[in-house]
């Protein structure tokens, strides 16, 4: 299998660039349900721009390129070591070349060994079967959906639902539960598989393992399809929407798997999936390591305007800054506290300027040391990019924004200490940050979640990083950018957005409290 690696390195590239067909259908299917005049609208037109530019450009569709997760299926007598060799020689290629962004930590010392290479990453899962082809096939699922993933001991009593039994109403229930704590910090709207049964591990392994279905396949099982529609149908009555920000759509699919389970124990697990889905596969040659065969439909061609042959639409964020009664204003760095307590909720922010990039480390780091640059005034991005370097410097490959209820316990006490005015993530943030934007004069911005590319050409310059001790996604780069985009969903006056939609979102699943399936 001497092309085996370069197979691989083909389908890590193809998996985290371009966005399989069945996952762009679900996505159009959403975006015709979705008042486009509204800020979940305009999301989802930032995220179908976003699509066709990493396609287009072979980069990263979001800039978390997660755990590669491999299962392949081998014929007897293959030879798995080298395999697995080669899949680390693929892997390290694949973040060289800015394919991947160098996702594996040290768990102790917080180190990123630079290469995706490290104790337990990536994963890979390797099956024997009676076919004559290897089957290898890839999900690259990042962090911020995978926070959100959720696991269930029944009987239970959930939030808003009552009593969850051990049958296939109270699985309802944990499902239904499972989006609405998801809310937007998953990346809305997502993909969700689950697991019923098993063991802790098993069961989360078998929810993980219903992702690697088809969008628009059928369940074997007539009372798991009828679950699964049901689900798919009612968890958009939650009005949860695009990235949290309320509306229509706030789950594209919905996969469920049974497997046995011991006497005392009986869960149910939730696999969480940005609509970011990605996911793909190839058939090998177990002679010469070819590709003989792609396993998902090619997302090249296919718009995720309506799902025709057609090329894909172009959509700017600002264009629909009227939604919802919002205004879009234009803003420099530094910014005043002055400008700032003018902004609310829903107005569209246009900036220019620097901003510098910081997430878990250097929030941690910052509580107890001074920065090393001035902040008074300065742009705050929940951001770890892709980066390359060559002569003339560095280069940002993909910058959408990481989860920001991370930075919960450090960011009110930050904002204070330098002066910060203003910080831009996905899914919002507390009421202690909530408090101090409101003390301190500052603003949180939602930018949307996944548009890695449409980000990256916002930032027209890299003027200088610090900490790269911290590894690539942790360091903090000082980002020269022009008319990035973002939405006001809590401001100095103490409204949020995204606790106005996780309350409103909790009155609605109350609805489903009474049995359905008997």
């Amino acid at each position: 299998m001497q092309q085996f690696e370069d197979s691989i390195y083909n389908l890590i590239v193809e998996t985290s660039t371009n966005l399989p067909g069945d996952v762009r259908r679900a996505v159009a299917k959403g975006r015709a349900l979705e008042d486009r005049a509204t800020r979940s609208g305009l999301a989802l037109a930032t995220i179908a721009q976003n699509i066709g530019m990493a396609e287009q450009q072979a980069s990263p569709i979001c800039q978390d390129t997660g755990m590669p997760t491999f299962i392949i299926h081998t014929p007897v007598g293959i030879n798995q070591i080298e395999m697995k060799k080669d899949i680390f020689s693929a892997v390290q290629r694949a973040t060289k070349n800015g394919k991947l962004r160098p996702n594996s930590v040290d768990s102790l010392t917080g180190e990123n060994s630079g290469d995706n290479l490290g104790a337990g990453t990536p994963v890979i899962h390797f099956e024997q079967w009676e076919e004559e082809g290897v089957d290898v096939k890839l999900i690259l699922k990042g962090g911020g959906c995978e926070n959100k993933n959720i696991q269930y001991s029944l009987p239970a009593e959930l939030e808003g639902l009552g009593k969850a039994g051990r049958d296939l109403d109270g699985i309802r229930k944990c499902i239904l539960h499972a989006v609405y704590q998801a809310q937007g910090q998953g990346c809305s709207a997502g993909f969700i598989g689950v697991g019923i049964g098993g063991d802790r591990t098993t069961g989360y392994e078998l929810a993980k393992k219903q992702l690697f279905r088809k969008v628009d396949d059928v369940n074997p099982s007539e009372d798991l399809q009828k679950l699964e529609d049901y689900i798919l149908e009612n968890a958009n009555k939650l009005g949860i929407g695009t990235m949290g920000f309320g509306g229509e759509v706030t789950l594209l699919g919905c996969k469920v798997g049974v497997m046995n389970r011991l006497p005392a124990s009986f869960f149910v697990s939730v696999a969480y999936n940005c609509w970011a889905f990605r996911r793909q596969g190839v058939l090998v040659d177990p002679a010469t390591g070819e590709i003989t065969e792609w396993l998902y439909e090619s997302g090249t061609g296919i718009s995720v305007e309506d799902g025709t042959e057609a090329e894909v639409p172009v959509a700017v964020l600002s264009e629909s800054s009227e939604a919802g009664g919002s205004r879009e204003v234009r803003l420099t760095t530094p910014i005043s506290e002055e400008d700032v307590r003018s902004l609310r909720v829903g107005d569209v922010v246009i900036l220019s300027g620097e901003m510098h990039t910081g997430r878990d480390a250097l929030h941690k780091y910052l509580m107890d040391h001074e920065a090393p640059v001035d902040l008074d005034g300065a742009v705050i991005y929940h951001c770890g990019p892709v980066m390359l370097r060559d002569e003339e410097g560095w280069h940002v490959k993909a910058a959408g924004p990481t989860t920001s209820i991370r930075e919960e316990p450090y960011q009110g006490d930050i904002l204070k200490k330098f002066g910060i005015r203003a910080v831009i993530g996905k899914g919002g943030m507390g009421s202690k940050t909530l408090k101090a934007l409101q003390e301190h004069g500052g603003v949180y911005l939602n930018a949307i979640g996944g548009a890695a590319q449409y980000y990256a050409e916002c930032i027209k310059k890299v003027n200088a990083v610090d900490f790269m001790e911290f590894g690539i996604p942790e360091a903090m780069w000082h980002l020269q950018v022009d008319g990035f985009a973002a939405i006001v969903t809590m401001d100095a006056h103490g409204n949020s957005l995204h606790a106005d939609v996780e309350k409103d979102s909790a009155a609605k699943l109350a609805q489903f409290k009474e049995p359905v399936f008997q």
